[in-house]
């Protein structure tokens, strides 16, 4: 989602769900892994698989990764609709 001129912390969210909480920490794994490796970048995450949200914020992006329920509870898609979905896969 890009939310570039609509918020001044962040220009993007990545906005992801899992099944399970096993799955939100390998989805949250795999990312960090990833942009370690090809962009140098460590950051911490917040939250636990168990509450149903992970964040990881890299500054000009920030990726949440939740469960299902915690996913349609949030509604980020609908709290910044001002923001324009480049992509939107199921």
């Amino acid at each position: 989602m890009d939310l570039n001129g609509v918020t001044p912390f962040t220009d993007y969210f990545v906005i992801c769900s899992g099944t399970s909480g096993r799955m939100l920490k390998a989805l949250m794994k795999a990312v960090l892994d990833k942009v370690r490796v090809e962009h140098k970048i460590k950051t911490k995450i917040e939250g636990q698989p168990i509450d149903g949200w992970l964040l990881a914020d890299y500054g000009d992006v920030i990726l949440h990764v939740f469960s299902e329920d915690q996913r349609i509870n949030y509604a980020l898609e609908d709290l910044w609709a001002e923001g324009k979905i480049l992509l939107h896969v199921q």
